[in-house]
């Protein structure tokens, strides 16, 4: 082989090295600029979930929601949050999620409607009965989510 065939060969090789290298980095930017896009697109999530979070918890605080239905909503939104997955939020708020273990069966909205009025009505007084004899330590636990969970 002559010397310009070399040349040649090498010129061709280091060109399929520099667009090889150009390709890498193109696709590392785009796979940089997703994973920016789907952190800001989790952490909008989060966001909305703690200050749905505070809202419950600032209303049972002022007695505008009940404390019962307060519990579900709060635990449920605890348990969507990222870290939910490794960390245990019913060893924060105890009590809260106390009540939602002893209510979670109870029906709520449009299932409601498909029990005889006695039977809601027996559900109604065993929910208030909770609500009553553990309202204190429920209250507790929404003050320390409050101190957990500041408004921004």
């Amino acid at each position: 082989m002559s010397s310009e065939l070399y040349w040649i060969i090498a010129i061709v090789g280091v060109l399929i090295i520099v667009a090889l290298g150009w390709y890498a980095s193109t696709l590392l930017l785009r796979l940089r600029t997703q994973t920016q896009v789907r952190e800001a697109a989790v952490q909008k999530r989060v966001d909305r979930i703690d200050e749905s979070i505070i809202t419950i918890a600032k209303a049972m605080q002022q007695e505008q929601c009940p404390l019962s239905e307060g519990c579900l909503r709060i635990v449920v939104l605890l348990d969507h949050r990222p870290e939910a997955v490794d960390y245990d939020y019913s060893n924060d708020y105890p009590a809260m999620h106390d009540m939602y273990e002893k209510i979670k069966h109870m029906p709520t909205h449009e299932s409601r409607k498909k029990f005889p009025k006695k039977k809601v009505k027996e559900m109604d007084d065993e929910r208030e009965g909770y609500e009553k004899s553990m309202r204190d330590i429920i209250l507790s636990d929404v003050d320390k989510l409050l101190k957990q969970f500041p408004a921004a």
